[in-house]
């Protein structure tokens, strides 16, 4: 399935991602992955090759063992990227339930 804006790609991600520990985990990816990009700026250029391995790491687990689906990355890397971080944002000030809540009102597209 092709998507043409993140707005068409967004709630077939938050379908991909519906437990909250997925979000969990891929909250604790993200936030380690930045955590390692400012360190190895700062201090150590090596670091950088901990930020896709916290990022994608945690965010694979969560989809093979708590979600129990394939990440939309495998498919739409480009866009899963942008959602995660937009996941990030809603996650980090609050907003996230009421996305959940707005988006359960809408049909929402599977890939497969």
């Amino acid at each position: 399935m092709n998507f043409r804006s993140m707005e068409e790609f967004w709630p077939f991600y938050m379908n991909q991602h519906s437990k909250p520990a997925t979000r969990r985990w891929h909250f604790a990816g993200t936030f380690c992955s930045i955590l390692c990009f400012i360190y190895s700026i700062l201090f150590n250029w090596w670091f950088l090759i901990f930020v896709p391995l916290f990022g994608y790491g945690l965010a694979w687990y969560s989809h093979f063992f708590v979600e129990g689906n394939f990440p939309a990355t495998f498919g739409h890397p480009f866009w899963s990227l942008l959602c995660d971080f937009k996941m990030f944002g809603l996650m980090l000030t609050g907003q996230m339930d009421r996305e959940i809540k707005r988006l359960g009102k809408r049909p929402v597209l599977q890939a497969y």
